[in-house]
């Protein structure tokens, strides 16, 4: 997995507007419940002089990424992304344009409340403008916020999302150097205090929508491909930089369908031999204690570049150890790396060979990918003979949409993060995916793109793969 997503515990928004009749304030106001959250400044409503304002509060479970990211899920800090990420709400009302919104860390504890009314300002509850819980107020009206870090957007058009990398503030509340109070949402101090600029409201969707692709939400984005090349190994070439020759090797101890850390070893050092033969130390030896170490629980890896011998064998014997204990013996093939007279205009024929035609939303489900040349013209007796293997792909990636609709529940992460990155072994890529971030009780498509290094971009290929996510039945 390499998205995960975390949706508010609670949100609101405060107010000190008036309603409508411009005699009865909102300051009392609550709107926890409300299915949407709003934003606004607007100014000489009451008087010349006055503004009247609404904010956001939004607080998240950063106690389960605790929980994810000790049992590995996301990974430590460094590796992961934190995305805020907000969806805009149409409305009847006038929108602004050219403004900002600022995110900020509440600094105090706060109520939700089970207010509804968002016009006449009805449901008299904490939170709201004055108090944060019932009998606490705020030490400021509107809300008590940290200086720092702080976030803004621009939002030019007005009918924008919500989306800002909030790592450091995440990363703080997992440390708990920052206590975890959420953010407050609101304009920039210049426009929210304007009398000269009119601001109308604009209005995004909370918790509590209907639209299961609408929330509020965290978002951790990652890579976390794994590059295993034990079945695309290649022999050092001077053609190729150091780094390039480096090639990883991964050993994987799972015990009852467990991962396990190998007690001697721990997180510890490991160390491989490789050999020519197949009963290793009988074997001639090409490489003595390459020192690998600790990936993940129950994974190791170890990574080297191997000279390519005279003559060139076809399998090569790797042995994992420490002291005088082996561990455990595999093997893989080395090919020799060729430079090619033109560069080619690679196609792909693909095809998931794991598919199935239905998931649940409660288990986390691992695609294959079968990719070939679309090149490869087989005659009568290659037919017979020779089924094409399947290629490793460097640099593929997946994508997710809703088949009804066609909405992008998972886009290509090809970006800076590469969460949608795939992993290759020795059975080639594959990706894994937590189901639970699909609505349920419907058809999704499931969409491959391979870099082109010809072109210099991601072909989006042309197949589809189509499956239904369910909820589990209980019986």
């Amino acid at each position: 997995m390499s998205i995960k997503r975390y949706y508010p515990t609670k949100d609101n928004t405060i107010t000190n507007a008036y309603n409508e009749t411009l005699v009865v304030s909102g300051v009392l106001g609550n709107m926890g419940a409300s299915d949407v959250v709003e934003v606004f400044a607007l100014p000489k409503q009451v008087s010349t002089s006055s503004i009247e304002k609404a904010r956001i509060l939004m607080e998240f479970p950063i106690s389960s990424i605790v929980t994810d990211r000790a049992s590995g899920i996301v990974p430590a800090s460094g590796s992961v992304s934190f995305f805020l990420k907000l969806y805009n709400a149409k409305h009847g009302e006038l929108l602004p344009k050219n403004f900002k919104l600022v995110v900020a860390p509440i600094s105090s504890s706060w109520e939700e409340g089970p207010g509804l009314d968002m016009e006449s300002y009805t449901d008299l509850y904490a939170s709201n403008w004055l108090s944060s819980s019932e009998g606490v107020s705020w030490t400021t009206p509107g809300g008590d916020y940290l200086s720092s870090p702080r976030y803004e957007q621009t939002f030019a058009k007005g009918t924008e999302d919500l989306e800002l990398n909030i790592t450091p503030l995440v990363e703080q509340w997992i440390a708990n150097t920052t206590p975890n109070y959420g953010v407050g949402i609101f304009l920039t101090s210049s426009q929210e205090n304007s009398t000269d600029i009119i601001y109308y409201t604009k209005k995004f969707f909370a918790r509590t929508t209907e639209y299961f692709y609408k929330k509020p939400m965290i978002e951790a984005r990652f890579n976390d491909a794994r590059k295993d090349n034990r079945g695309d190994f290649y022999y050092s070439s001077s053609l190729l930089t150091a780094q390039e020759n480096l090639q990883t090797l991964f050993l994987h101890n799972i015990v009852r369908g467990q991962y396990r850390n190998i007690p001697a070893i721990g997180t510890g050092a490991i160390y491989v031999n490789l050999y020519s033969g197949s009963d290793g130390p009988t074997g001639s030896v090409l490489q003595t204690a390459v020192t690998g170490g600790w990936y993940a629980t129950g994974i190791y890896t170890a990574s080297f570049a191997l000279n390519k011998p005279n003559p060139v064998l076809e399998t090569v014997y790797d042995v994992w150890f420490s002291g005088s204990e082996q561990y455990y013996t595999s093997s893989f093939n080395p090919k020799v790396f060729t430079p090619n007279d033109t560069i080619e205009d690679a196609k792909y024929l693909t095809a998931i060979t794991n598919l199935k035609p239905y998931y649940t939303t409660d288990e986390t489900a691992t695609f294959r990918l079968y990719a070939r040349s679309r090149n490869w013209y087989p005659n009568i007796y290659t037919v017979a003979q020779n089924k094409p293997e399947s290629l490793t792909l460097q640099s593929a990636s997946y994508s997710i949409y809703r088949i009804s609709d066609d909405l992008r529940v998972i886009p290509h992460g090809t970006g800076s993060t590469l969460e949608t990155l795939m992993s290759c072994d020795v059975s080639g890529n594959y990706f894994k995916f937590d189901m639970g971030i699909l609505e349920p009780d419907y058809a999704y498509g499931l969409e491959i793109a391979i870099y082109n290094a010809y072109s210099n971009k991601w072909d989006v290929q042309p197949e589809t793969f189509k499956f239904r996510v369910e909820k589990r039945q209980t019986e």
